[in-house]
């Protein structure tokens, strides 16, 4: 499966950073990747989480950034995107997202598809983000960090995961900016201790500080063959 579905387990914990830092690292060995945004809101035209990638990654906007296929649904008002949609007299146009998924895989051996904020986050009035990308069929990769609060919400969101028979390739643990070194020490083995307890890899990968010049971070164990079965 080329396509991984990238959530964060709650707003703000670095999940668009963490994507293409993803994305550098596959770039540089070589592979055919590509990101894109499930739903890109609190934007008007263009995805300046896609520009981020890009440039993480030291590329031009690629011909399907300029067609529009990696970011098919995009909306002003920064918020969950039922109420984006509802707020410009829109519908989401969840075929469109799926066509354009459909359309990018087939060139790339990668498809990094990140989504809006956590896993419950309402795509439409009935549908939250975690049943589409189930639908989907892709591995899932979390980005947590040792922020207070973040081992709740990861927990949940592994859960949640396995309920629906997602596959966990793997958690990428941002450390940044510093959590309580108590926390950050014992959150990455009750992550792990949580994922083998749901039948998940247990796959951690810590993620630094990125800033100039980018690190180079080794992600090559969620992108194997057996984290994503």
């Amino acid at each position: 499966m080329s396509v991984y579905f990238i959530s964060g387990i709650d707003t703000d914990i670095g999940k668009s950073v963490a994507v293409g830092m993803m994305a550098r690292d596959l770039h540089l060995r070589g592979k055919r990747v590509i990101t894109m945004k499930l739903v890109q809101t609190g934007n008007d035209g263009f995805s300046e989480d896609l520009d981020k990638h890009r440039a993480m990654m030291n590329v031009p906007r690629f011909p399907e950034d300029e067609a529009g296929l990696t970011a098919p649904q995009i909306f002003r008002f920064p918020s969950s995107p039922h109420l984006a949609a509802k707020l410009e007299g829109r519908e989401l146009d969840l075929d469109a997202i799926r066509r354009a998924v459909a359309e990018v895989s087939n060139h790339y051996e990668f498809v990094l598809l990140e989504g809006a904020g956590g896993l419950a986050v309402p795509l439409t009035e009935d549908l939250l983000t975690i049943d589409f990308a189930a639908e989907l069929g892709c591995p899932l990769i979390l980005v947590t960090s040792g922020r207070l609060g973040s081992l709740n919400h990861t927990i949940l969101s592994i859960e949640a995961a396995a309920n629906r028979d997602m596959r966990i390739a793997g958690v990428v643990y941002n450390r940044y900016p510093k959590a309580d070194p108590i926390i950050d020490e014992d959150s990455p083995r009750m992550i792990r201790k949580y994922l083998k307890r749901n039948g998940m890899p247990e796959t951690l990968v810590d993620l630094p500080e990125v800033r100039e010049p980018l690190p180079r971070v080794d992600f090559s164990a969620i992108f194997t063959p057996e984290a994503s079965k």
